[in-house]
């Protein structure tokens, strides 16, 4: 009897206790030699795919491990290396300039880093200028040789599509990408053919960009480049793999000359399914189902998901179809089994990587020797989604009575933003081109240590409350010394942005070890957002008030926004998803109603994820964007006129969405342009902003601390296109995973450059 297989996209790299992310941050701080450091990285590889192989997935993805990015390491398996990191070598990129790339060093700047799509993963962004691409070095190859020779696997190597790449990728004229993509293919031919040659059956090329609003034009493109491919290596399998949204054109892709297309069918609004009732699928082809949902925690309904499935098989022969998640399980926690202090009806409805795999080899069992053989397991699984479903955490009266009388709640402030901005400059008196950074001052050792200490209870309560104060007195020293204009007490008692707020606020839920891969070596672990959002108490009034009381410079109140909450959260699937964020949002206003009857009149609302959350589909945006603002008014809109609202974003690509910045109405914004280059500042050449705005100045992701002649730089190239009168001097993002002499000193680079820009000005204006 044929048989359906179960498969993976690719599987979370940093470890069940982030034993990758220790190894890693060891070889950087010079405390593991470079040998040792590899060793190190392939037991972690191998026992990756061991674990899968155990877990019964017929199909194992291959190459999909990275040291920093995946995107990276595209890049300098073509031999991608700018020219600022002077690599000198012919053959493959060395570590160490690997590195340099992504992190920077003395010389030179990082490469860019920004959103994967629409999750919260980090990629850093390929640079095509001057650089001539060629294969240094088959990796997928040297992969699928280690899982051969180590562990027997014959493993589907994971490969970045030549399209999708180049896409992800900067440094040509839109007019010429064709070209561009055409450079790049006789190299992934070479990469097939020398798979072929080792006998490879199946090769994964992800082509995500396919789920984005693709042209005609592009998908001639498709045609053509994979035409090419299939000659040079006809003897491969090639699945050509989407995910994240549905594919538009799903016919023409459908027909692409290769040997499997593989489709998201949980974030495609049903589209996949209807496209294949009005066009079948090819009957040469597999198709590989993305049934189980990569980037989400809840347990899937298997009884809907084998429902799926089973419509499938009649379209595709059982032979030709393949069960597995709707994309890489890199955006997603290890493993449940680690936490054992869940409270259960939470636990028994989650599911990490490894409970994933697990549903996907149920869903395949079940197909193929009977739902019988595995009733028990599909029972347990639905039975621990009602129980959550029907639990108190999910029905809070009061919340929900609010949500629905939602539109009691004034969502405008009471004056224009002229009035206001006049009321402001009289209350703060600030000087031209104010400074003042995002919010958090290095977290070192020490203050995580306390923390843990308090946490353990080998602290009271007392004792870690005089440490924090201590520490934001001794940064509000250093703010005084190095002359910034408006302060911030530091964060020093915060986890990550999202994870404080979220242990004050019910509906909430904290893991011990559901840590995902944010960038490089960086590591968050999202709340899970279970049932009902409600403040649970103050979060943030106590330690603001007090850093107020230490200096007559105005300290902000920092808070996250309701949308950044929610985008950086695992969100509950059982309810809309802007009810979740307007519910965020009702608990959030009480905050700031909080902070501001405590005398703070500068507030910031962080909203950093905005952008990242941005849909795929263009035809989605207006709703997504409409929804932002209304949750970030919804929590922001109620204070007084004097009260000053700012916010800050991260990343750039901004062009998109400057009417939805301007809409929301924040008196002053911050937004992260210094790893772009400045190229956010184009669109404000084209945009009226009349709003105070701060361009970060410095690159705060890169340890090395930046010349006044940098910072001078994109100063001035900001003021071509704004109003002195309006912009903020800013570093780009927060300083938590900083050094204190390398923040200070930045920082101190920083003032000098504002005072010398504003004594350049004053000049100019005689």
């Amino acid at each position: 009897m044929n048989q359906i297989k179960s498969s993976n996209l690719g599987y979370p790299r940093i470890g069940e206790k982030r034993e990758w992310k220790k190894v890693l941050e060891h070889y950087w701080a010079g405390n593991l030699e470079k040998d040792a450091f590899l060793k190190q990285m392939e037991e972690i590889r191998l026992q990756h795919l061991k674990k899968q192989k155990e877990q019964g997935i017929d199909i194992i993805p291959i190459g999909d491990f990275s040291f920093y990015d995946h995107v990276l390491d595209t890049a300098v398996m073509f031999g991608l290396v700018p020219e600022r990191f002077e690599n000198n070598s012919n053959g493959p990129v060395s570590l160490e300039t690997y590195f340099d790339m992504a992190r920077g060093n003395k010389g030179a700047v990082a490469c860019e880093m920004t959103k994967w799509f629409n999750t919260n993963y980090h990629y850093i962004v390929p640079e095509l200028h001057h650089v001539e691409p060629k294969l240094v070095e088959n990796r997928p190859l040297q992969f699928f040789k280690e899982a051969k020779q180590k562990l027997n696997i014959d493993g589907k190597p994971v490969i970045l599509g030549p399209i999708t790449f180049v896409k992800l990728s900067k440094g040509y004229k839109k007019s010429d990408f064709n070209n561009v993509v055409k450079k790049f293919v006789p190299l992934y031919a070479q990469i097939l053919k020398q798979l072929q040659t080792e006998g490879v059956q199946w090769v994964q090329i992800d082509e995500p960009i396919l789920a984005t609003n693709v042209s005609l034009d592009e998908l001639e493109l498709f045609q053509e480049v994979y035409h090419q491919l299939h000659e040079a290596a006809p003897n491969v399998k090639v699945i050509l793999q989407t995910y994240f949204d549905r594919i538009d054109y799903f016919k023409e892709v459908c027909s692409l000359p290769v040997q499997g297309i593989g489709l998201d069918f949980v974030h495609d609004g049903g589209h996949h399914l209807a496209a294949l009732n009005q066009f079948g699928f090819p009957q040469d082809k597999v198709l590989a189902a993305g049934v189980i949902n990569g980037r989400n925690i809840w347990r899937g309904n298997l009884d809907e998901k084998l429902a799926t499935i089973t419509e499938l098989s009649t379209f595709v022969s059982r032979d030709r179809l393949i069960v597995q998640p709707s994309s890489s399980l890199l955006h997603v926690p290890v493993t449940v089994k680690s936490e054992e202090t869940l409270d259960e009806v939470i636990k028994n409805a989650l599911s990490f990587a490894d409970e994933k795999i697990n549903e996907v080899v149920i869903l395949t069992r079940a197909l193929n020797n009977g739902i019988e053989s595995v009733q028990n397991q599909i029972t347990e699984s639905t039975s621990a989604i009602q129980s959550l479903n029907k639990s108190s955490f999910r029905n809070n009266i009061e919340v929900q009575d609010a949500v629905n009388n939602i539109h009691l709640y004034d969502v405008d402030r009471r004056a224009e933003l002229s009035v206001r901005q006049e009321l402001q400059a009289n209350a703060f008196d600030l000087p031209l081109l104010p400074t003042t950074t995002i919010g958090s001052f290095p977290q070192t050792k020490e203050v995580r240590n306390k923390r843990l200490k308090w946490r353990k209870g080998e602290l009271t309560d007392v004792e870690y409350e005089d440490y924090i104060k201590a520490e934001i007195k001794k940064w509000i020293d250093i703010q005084e010394e190095l002359g910034l204009d408006v302060f911030v007490h530091g964060e020093f008692e915060r986890t990550d942005m999202v994870e404080y707020f979220g242990e004050k606020l019910l509906g909430f839920q904290f893991t011990k070890f559901g840590w995902v891969q944010s960038y490089g070596s960086r590591c968050v672990k999202p709340p899970l957002i279970y049932g009902d959002v409600d403040l649970k108490e103050l979060m943030t009034v106590k330690e603001t008030v007090y850093a107020q009381s230490l200096t007559s410079k105005p300290v902000k109140g920092m808070l996250t926004g309701p949308i950044t909450i929610l985008n950086w959260s695992f969100v509950r699937d059982d309810i809309p998803r802007y009810e979740v964020a307007n519910q965020i949002a009702l608990a959030l206003r009480k905050e700031v109603d909080s902070l501001e009857k405590n005398g703070i009149q500068m507030i910031q609302v962080d909203e950093p994820a905005i952008r990242e959350g941005l849909p795929l589909k263009r035809e989605n945006w207006e709703n997504y964007l409409n929804a932002a603002v209304y949750a970030f008014k919804l929590a922001t809109t109620s204070v007084q006129d004097e009260t000053q609202i700012h916010t800050h974003m991260c990343y750039s690509d901004f062009k998109n969405i400057i009417d939805t910045i301007d809409a929301l109405d924040a008196d002053v914004i911050s937004i992260e342009t210094s790893r772009s280059h400045g190229e956010l500042i184009q669109a404000f050449e084209e945009t009226t902003y009349n709003k105070g705005i701060g361009l970060g100045v410095y690159d705060i992701h890169s340890p090395r601390v930046p010349r006044v002649e940098e910072l001078l730089r994109n100063i001035d190239r900001a003021l071509q296109v704004l109003d002195p009168k309006l912009f903020w001097i800013n570093p780009d993002c927060g300083l938590k995973t900083r050094g204190i002499e390398e923040t200070v000193a930045a920082l101190k680079v920083m003032v000098e450059a504002a005072e010398h820009t504003r004594e350049k000005l004053l000049v100019n204006k005689r």
